[in-house]
């Protein structure tokens, strides 16, 4: 592949993948042949407008008219789902709801989009700010459009995997979190403890207020209210073998 000036925002995810049809079928096929077998979800990376989806949809139902003719296994429900990361998807995010069953915001690369900052360059680094009134706004907006089409909304990037953000992701109306395997623990430490009825106070407080650094200060204060056994511990080691009934003891 040539080399280009900024291929942040460049021939990537999903523009890559409809420019190259016969190695997008191929990874369609074999997810849909996967999906026989188990748990399998679909979702389109970094989809900025309509016709993307529509495009790849189309592709999709190709591939599975093929596999149908062929007699080869898949899950004719398999859940179709759509990556929110650049703010037009989120724009457009009501009629995108109505071809997919899904959304996962992408929340480190909405972040970058949004706010024109590289999180790995360090003279703009710190504009890099997942508490921005815009970030929170943003994925209430994507919420709001999913739950209107019936529809659940995850999100996946760092701040899923961050417990002192649960509380406002959940007040915020997200449905699912992905995060990684290290913090998976301390996440559904924070989400068994939190009340709803706090967690979506904390949200409107969020979305009501203007600085970036006041709902961040807001939301690790209530984390650390909620379960402050688990930030007493964030310096210590954690044990190889942690009692699943109290990881955080």
């Amino acid at each position: 592949m040539a080399q280009e000036m900024n291929p942040f925002l460049g021939w990537r995810a999903i523009r890559f993948c409809l420019a190259q049809p016969q190695l997008f079928r191929a990874q369609l096929r074999a997810i849909l042949r996967a999906s026989a077998l188990g748990n399998v979800r679909l979702m389109y990376p970094m989809i900025s407008g309509l016709d993307e989806l529509n495009q790849a949809n189309a592709l999709l139902a190709q591939c599975q008219a093929e596999l149908r003719a062929e007699g080869v296994a898949y899950d004719e429900h398999m859940e179709i789902g759509a990556m929110i990361e650049i703010p037009s998807a989120v724009l457009i995010a009501p009629a995108l709801a109505k071809r997919v069953k899904f959304f996962s915001i992408g929340s480190n690369d909405l972040i970058q989009y949004t706010l024109a900052a590289d999180r790995t360059n360090q003279r703009v680094a710190h504009l890099y700010e997942p508490t921005h009134p815009a970030i929170l706004r943003l994925i209430k907006m994507t919420v709001d459009a999913a739950h209107g089409a019936g529809i659940w909304t995850g999100v996946c990037g760092e701040i899923a995997g961050d417990p002192v953000l649960t509380p406002l992701l959940l007040g915020l109306g997200v449905d699912e979190l992905s995060a990684a395997p290290a913090v998976l623990d301390q996440v559904k430490y924070i989400i068994r403890r939190v009340k709803m009825e706090e967690a979506r106070a904390l949200a409107e407080f969020a979305l009501q207020c203007d600085s970036p650094a006041e709902i961040l200060a807001r939301c690790t204060e209530q984390a650390r209210q909620i379960a402050p056994s688990l930030f007493e511990n964030q310096a210590k080691p954690a044990p190889a073998t942690p009692n699943p009934d109290h990881p955080w003891p």
